[in-house]
């Protein structure tokens, strides 16, 4: 079987550039060992405003898939809090599974050809410019002119071609109830040095359910930390309280160490979380995933029609160097103490640098708040 692009993993870096790529016009292969693109999933869902302005085809999105949510309830750990708005700005609360199957039908659509349960292993190729030879698990080869590796950030595209792997993670837990009482129209976010180090806890009204989770970093050299979810539920009772047990658990690793430094060479690119594409900050990389993914599709198809360059020697010079969030996620971890965050979260200085970290600076803070109850 020979194909113009293989590419590898059904997550939204992948799905984005096999429909970009077939679209125009190349024979496009995706493989993902999973047995669905919804399944075994690791995200929360949110695709930020920025997303929907810039991704035409994202405007297309049923609206049964998505709630919008617009603001952010930040909360000291002290609980004490402040809201964050921006004037015409939202997120996208996603129901994942479904969103991830429309765009499986938008890339069969499309023409790529899609294989579940398919597990790249390896891949060779003799001199520049011949076909690689690709192995999957079943034991069947494939022959193709290009590999996207959209295999998250555990890669194996990564490892097997000698590209730069993840090293730096956050792990997260996340829940998802039926019912539970809480303010909507809030992503609430909780600072907590010792249920969270290195990152915060969350909740809020998703699609139909409520979406709790809880997320640290984890040390070097490491798979994970441990999560006491239980701990954080009684913590935050006053602000959001769950009705029953949780209907589904979702739990991985999140890169956090911003773009890797070798992500391609001749006939192979990264895109998504296997390149770093997730932001230190909020740890949030649908955008890019999406944007990067599309745009590799597109690269690929005019350099393999001798229009362009291999996409490999110049498109990561335009994936986001996360510079400043980099250096921010090294201050919040350096500087995480309860009692510090429980006296800057009253400044006007801290709401508005979260302003910038969840609104890129488009809007301003309320005063802030206090417990409920």
């Amino acid at each position: 079987m020979s194909y113009d692009l293989l590419v590898v993993g059904a997550s939204f870096a992948g799905l984005a550039c096999a429909r970009a790529a077939a679209l125009e016009g190349l024979r496009v292969l995706l493989v993902d060992k999973k047995p669905a693109a919804g399944a075994r999933l690791h995200t929360t869902g949110m695709i930020v405003k920025d997303a929907v302005d810039t991704i035409p085809w994202l405007r297309d999105v049923p609206r049964e898939l998505v709630q919008p949510i617009e603001g952010v309830r930040l909360y000291a750990p002290n609980l004490t809090f402040a809201d964050l708005r921006a004037p015409g700005y939202y997120f996208w609360a996603t129901d994942v599974p479904r969103l991830m199957e429309w765009m499986v039908g938008l890339v069969r659509a499309a023409g790529a050809e899609l294989r579940f349960g398919a597990l790249y292993t390896g891949a060779r190729r003799g001199r520049d410019g011949e076909p690689w030879s690709v192995q999957l698990g079943s034991g069947e080869t494939v022959s193709c002119r290009y590999i996207i590796g959209a295999d998250g950030p555990h890669s194996r595209v990564a490892k097997s071609l000698g590209l730069s792997q993840n090293r730096e993670f956050l792990f997260g837990v996340e829940h998802e109830y039926a019912r539970a009482d809480l303010e909507p129209n809030y992503l609430h976010c909780f600072l907590d040095a010792r249920l969270a180090p290195g990152y915060i806890g969350w909740g809020f009204a998703g699609v139909g359910v409520t979406q709790v989770g809880l997320a640290r970093r984890v040390a070097h050299g490491t798979r994970q930390g441990r999560l006491d979810l239980a701990a954080f539920l009684r913590k935050i009772d006053g602000h959001i309280r769950p009705d029953g047990a949780p209907l589904s658990i979702r739990a991985g690793m999140i890169p956090c160490g911003g773009r890797l430094p070798h992500v391609g060479g001749p006939g192979v690119l990264l895109v998504g979380d296997a390149a770093g594409l997730v932001s230190p900050a909020t740890a949030g990389g649908i955008h890019t995933a999406l944007h990067y993914g599309e745009q590799a599709g597109q690269a690929v198809a005019s350099f393999l029609r001798g229009a362009g360059q291999d996409p490999a020697a110049w498109l990561p010079q335009t994936y986001p160097d996360f510079r400043v969030k980099r250096a921010l996620r090294t201050i919040f971890e350096r500087t995480q103490q309860d009692w510090a965050y429980n006296m800057l979260l009253r400044t006007r200085a801290m709401r508005r640098l979260g302003e910038w970290v969840y609104f890129h600076s488009k809007g301003a803070a309320v005063p802030a708040g206090s417990t409920r109850g």
